[in-house]
């Protein structure tokens, strides 16, 4: 059994020093057909990949896209993509909205300002069973710190260090305040009728949490979860072993449904809420060095540590369905820090946060090309 795997890709548009610039307007005018959307604000954009169950086929549509981008960028001046999840360099204070006649845009600018303008990776995963897929939201979003901690890419705004890992994670506006842990379809039906007509919710997509059921008639008609606390993972490989991490969960809850945390935990569902609400805010902080508290018996245990308890057990899963090779290298992600622990290392021996960044422009580029012209040139 293989599942169904598709992407959400939010990223900046800038120039080669890091300077990020709002491009969104030309870029949609010109590559709309290409699956190029606006955000809010002008200076990122957004592509979404077709699902997949293929690994490489998503590798590839994960750089096909940005090749495209690149070479219209290149058409417009000296532009290239920018890594990272918030304004790094600057630009913190102003809002450049993308569409000025879109009224929900409107209610995001005044609402939250430039907290929402940010780069970030939703993981979109199909289950098609209504109950399994609630089942499957409550087990991830227990687990979704472990999620944030794999991917934070976020450590600077306006040029300066702010004590996240992911900033991102740490001042987004999660909406609603309190989402809870849905018993059951018929519960989420019911609780997102009660935040629209309550206004907490502007519209369906207005549930800003770190995991939510989707689907294109939501909350009725639901067809996949949706993983949305990852901050911009650059490197392809990096996202396919985060993704392949999240599949082996999925599958095991599939195969075991005692996994869910309504059945296996010693707290009751509010307890649940509240323990992973803090373990968020700590991976946002700390990331794989945050200590976190254990959904299913409280111990304490670091982000690190968590995720590889899961990673023994997930190898295996990963092996019987066929993709090891894409979760393997999660490993190194471990071993090595993720993109936030690593330009923090930079940094803290003296290099500058634009130096910090314009390396990692140019390694994004290169890792691109690489993968590109070893997986992609084969891959039907």
């Amino acid at each position: 059994m293989a599942l169904l795997k598709g992407f959400e890709v939010e990223m900046y548009t800038g120039t080669p020093n890091g300077d990020v610039v709002g491009l969104s307007d030309k870029i949609v005018a010109s590559l709309a057909s290409d699956g190029f959307v606006r955000e809010p604000d002008s200076r990122n954009v957004e592509y979404t990949t077709a699902p997949s169950a293929n690994y490489e086929k998503l590798l590839c549509s994960l750089l096909q896209p940005r090749q495209q981008l690149r070479s219209y960028l290149s058409k417009l001046g000296d532009y290239t993509i920018i890594p990272g999840s918030t304004l790094s360099l600057g630009g913190n204070n102003q809002f450049f909205r993308s569409d000025p006649s879109n009224s929900y845009h409107d209610f995001i600018e005044k609402t939250y300002g430039t907290k929402v303008v940010t780069a970030s990776i939703h993981i979109n995963v199909g289950i098609s069973d209504l109950e399994t897929l609630m089942r499957a939201c409550r087990l991830i979003r227990v687990e979704a710190p472990l999620y944030l901690a794999l991917s934070a890419a976020s450590p600077f705004i306006d040029g300066a260090t702010t004590g996240y890992h992911s900033t991102r994670w740490g001042v987004f506006p999660q909406t609603p305040a309190r989402v809870p842990l849905f018993t059951s379809h018929a519960h989420h039906i019911q609780w997102v009728e009660e935040q629209l007509a309550a206004g907490t919710m502007q519209n369906v997509r207005h549930l800003w949490a770190s995991v939510r059921p989707n689907g294109n008639g939501r909350p009725y008609d639901l067809n996949r979860l949706e993983l949305r606390i990852c901050d911009l993972v650059t490197d392809p490989i990096a996202l396919l072993s985060i993704t392949a991490l999240l599949e082996a969960r999925l599958l095991q809850l599939i195969e075991n449904p005692n996994l869910d945390p309504l059945v296996s935990s010693s707290f009751t569902d509010e307890e649940l809420i509240d323990i992973t609400s803090a373990n968020e805010m700590a991976a946002a902080s700390l990331s794989l060095d945050a200590k976190l508290q254990h959904w299913q018996d409280g111990r304490t245990i670091s982000a690190r540590d968590w995720i590889g308890e899961l990673y023994d057990g997930a190898i295996l899963t990963a092996k019987q369905h066929g993709f090891s090779c894409f979760l393997s290298p999660l490993q190194k992600i471990l071993r090595e820090g993720n993109e936030a622990q690593q330009w923090l290392q930079l940094h803290a021996v003296g290099i500058s946060t634009r130096n910090v960044l314009t390396q990692a422009i140019a390694a994004t580029r290169d890792r691109e090309i690489e993968l590109q012209d070893k997986i992609c040139s084969s891959v039907g």
